[in-house]
């Protein structure tokens, strides 16, 4: 047992039940406090304002906790609290929840709040230390002292004035979304991948630099999106993240409500929130949905040699799972030296919270999960490959069941893809559509089989038998991520160049299966590699808009970002890590093709189905026959779109090295035109009217797709 210390002096410390239910046999009868006015309420967790009492409700989940104090703090002393209020279980606690309501009357001056939390000391553990001042789970909004210090919070002793804290929220603070539309795009439906900050820090971005890197201005590109063509941003992780241990990608989650406060052109704390919401109104009156890539499987509290802000001070061994090893006491399916316990109803529930607060309060569309395998870990970390509870308790939210759900089916010690992962209606991003494209166009062997399966729409992965009866939507499918070489550098590397990372080049994937098309870099290239590279970036882009499923590319991609060859640049808050948008002028042409083609998958919607394509479409190869051999690079396919109401569209796709005549399998020349040759310069390798074929003979050009496109017939089939 660990001796108590306060955590500083107070300027007055209290018991925490406030009600004064005194009175004197004289005295006229006075209204008796009901239980919850006078101990509080264990729901909901975190603060909550009640108006009719004007008070304020504390809630914080703690297991094995003996004892629990709420801190108060004044702007003007961010050291000593204002208040102190030690909470009693026999009046402040209902089963693993502490809780009490605080008269705001009684704490006239306090603007931030946290908790100081004791219990049996597991030393291992490094956690139940009372003199660590701990951030509330549930804070909707961070402040950061100026004292801020995570080197405090990693050694024993107290990190008053050092430490996170929770802010008290005007209360009487509104944010108008009347008007506010949620847009759902089905066959529409194009991701687009960035990161907040890396979007507009650039100098060269246009954006106003009060507002470059932040949620304002994002605000500003939209009309570079709708542009585009994309309909959904899924922005990489927003949740409020330690400033201090240079994560710059967002993968190392403090806290699972507030908005990252560094992302926010206001310092003002209470305007933070306000700056995140005016963005998503903005894109919303653009049309353009709103994902979230959200951490829910680990924290930045690292291992037991990590900073104990929040979960660790609060209940260790309830919050995280544990392994076996006492020297290592945490489990690490995330690789970050931690992983939330979601077999703890406690835990799971805090996810849904956090998921109802964003899509309610935050009015966010969609979720990407991080490393979403840990949620069917049970708590000794085994798989459960049956239904783990938190999917079930996710279908069955009434507000939840109705948003957009991305898994990344894996985590570092498990890989469920398509049928495997237990979330049976969410989306996944497809890896194996990623590697399989990526090996057909640098030109791997044996693999025109597997990129039949992709483009279809990876049946084999999300069979839609009547026992399984999943839909071709759910592969998201991409060629690049955050995770790996831009689209750019994975036709201009063979190695990933990592070494700034400061990991010795050592981090970061080495399956990229790039291919430098001949020149390893960017120095002093010839014109026939820049030709080639752009050329493979084009086939990479038809190839993904060209496939039955929900398509995904990384911001910048269209006008050839570079990260110099880094794979990995997560710590890299700079030029490696910005997007470059002098490249756009640079790279025009790309762009061009980008737009052009997402345009045309938008007019086409029979390539985008919640079926697969079944009947409608038809294989081929140069000839009448796809060859399916091991030494094959190249097949063709006709996609009727008449039973879709949709032009019939013939796509012929070379992989190899030298040019291959193709033979057009279906109906004359006459019927065909030619919309994409990407082996032609821009702009003659996109044309929006079509060029009229001359013969049913194409040859096409070593590493080059053809699209032709032919009117729509009348369909004659029965409908279902």
């Amino acid at each position: 047992m660990k001796k108590e210390t306060p955590v500083n002096n107070s300027n007055l410390e209290v018991h925490a039940n406030l009600a004064d239910t005194s009175h004197s046999v004289a005295a006229p009868p006075t209204r008796r406090p009901t239980w919850e006015e006078a101990e509080g309420n264990p729901l909901p967790l975190g603060v909550k304002w009640i108006e009719e009492e004007q008070a304020f409700n504390f809630a914080v989940h703690s297991e094995h906790a003996e004892s629990v104090t709420l801190l108060l703090y004044s702007p003007a002393d961010l050291v000593n609290p204002l208040l102190r209020l030690q909470l009693d279980f026999l009046h402040n606690k209902s089963g693993q929840i502490w809780h009490c309501r605080v008269p705001a009357a009684k704490i006239t001056g306090a603007r931030y709040y946290a908790y100081s939390v004791s219990g049996q000391t597991i030393p291992q553990l490094h956690s139940f230390d009372p003199q660590k001042v701990l951030l509330d789970p549930y804070a909707k909004c961070i402040f950061f002292p100026p004292g801020f210090d995570r080197n405090l919070a990693m050694r024993e002793g107290s990190n008053a004035g050092s430490a996170p804290l929770g802010v008290l929220f005007d209360h009487r603070s509104t944010f108008d979304w009347s008007g506010d539309r949620s847009p759902y795009h089905e066959s529409d439906a194009v991701i687009y991948e960035l990161h907040v900050k890396g979007f507009t820090k650039n100098p060269n971005s246009g954006v106003d630099p009060s507002r470059a890197g932040t949620y304002a201005g994002l605000v500003e590109k939209i009309p570079y999106l709708k542009e585009l063509g994309v309909t959904v941003v899924e922005l990489m992780p927003v949740f409020q993240r330690d400033p201090q241990e240079g994560d710059y990608w967002g993968y190392m989650p403090l806290n699972f409500f507030a908005p990252h406060s560094q992302y926010a052109s206001t310092h003002r704390a209470d305007e933070q929130r306000l700056e995140f919401k005016n963005m998503v109104k903005a894109f919303h009156q653009a049309d353009i949905g709103v994902v979230l890539d959200v951490v829910y499987n680990h924290t930045c509290e690292g291992d037991y040699k990590g900073p104990i802000y929040s979960f660790k001070g609060l209940d260790s061994a309830s919050y995280y799972m544990m392994s076996s090893d006492p020297a290592n006491p945490y489990a690490n399916y995330s690789g970050t030296g931690n992983t939330l316990n979601f077999g703890q109803a406690q835990v799971r529930k805090m996810v849904i919270d956090s998921l109802r607060y964003w899509k309610r309060g935050m009015h966010i569309d969609g979720f990407r999960f991080d490393l979403a395998s840990v949620f069917s870990r049970n708590a000794d970390g085994s798989l459960n490959w049956g239904e783990a509870p938190i999917f079930s308790e996710i279908a069955a939210d009434p507000e939840l069941g109705r948003v957009r759900l991305i898994a990344e089916p894996w985590d570092i010690a498990a890989y469920q893809l398509g049928r495997g992962f237990p979330g049976l209606t969410w989306l996944q991003w497809n890896g194996r559509f990623r590697d399989g494209i990526r090996r057909f166009v640098k030109g791997d062997n044996g693999m025109v089989p597997e990129v039949m399966r992709r483009i279809y729409g990876s049946d084999d992965l999300f069979p839609d038998s009547r026992a399984e009866a999943y839909h071709a939507y759910q592969s998201v499918n991409y060629v690049t991520s955050h995770d790996g070489f831009t689209l750019y550098d994975l036709v201009s590397y063979d190695r990933k160049r990592n070494w700034k990372n400061g990991n010795n080049n050592q981090d970061g994937t080495d399956a990229n299966y790039s291919w430098n098309c001949g020149q390893e870099g960017d120095e002093a290239l010839s014109p026939q590699i820049r030709a080639l590279r752009r050329k493979q970036v084009k086939n990479f882009c038809c190839l993904l808009f060209l496939s039955n499923g929900t398509p995904m590319f990384r911001a910048g991609d269209e006008f050839l970002n570079t990260q110099f060859g880094n794979n990995n640049p997560y710590n890299q808050d700079n030029e490696i890590g910005w997007m470059d948008w002098s490249q756009l002028q640079s790279n025009k042409d790309i762009f061009q093709f980008f737009k052009k083609m997402i345009a045309f998958r938008r007019n086409h919607p029979s390539l985008s189905r919640s079926r697969f394509w079944r009947e409608d479409v038809s294989w081929y190869g140069v000839g009448p026959t796809v060859d399916l051999s091991h030494d094959s690079h190249s097949l063709a396919f006709c996609l009727h779109g008449a039973f879709q109401g949709d032009d019939d569209i013939y796509a012929m796709i070379n992989a190899y090295w030298e040019e291959l005549e193709f033979n057009v399998q279906e109906g004359t020349a006459q019927e065909w035109k030619r919309i994409v040759d990407t082996a032609l310069p821009s702009p003659d390798d996109f044309s929006d009217d079509g060029i009229p074929l001359e013969g049913t003979k194409y040859v096409l050009a070593p590493r080059s797709i053809v699209v032709l496109c032919r009117p729509k017939k009348s369909d004659t089939r029965e409908g279902p």
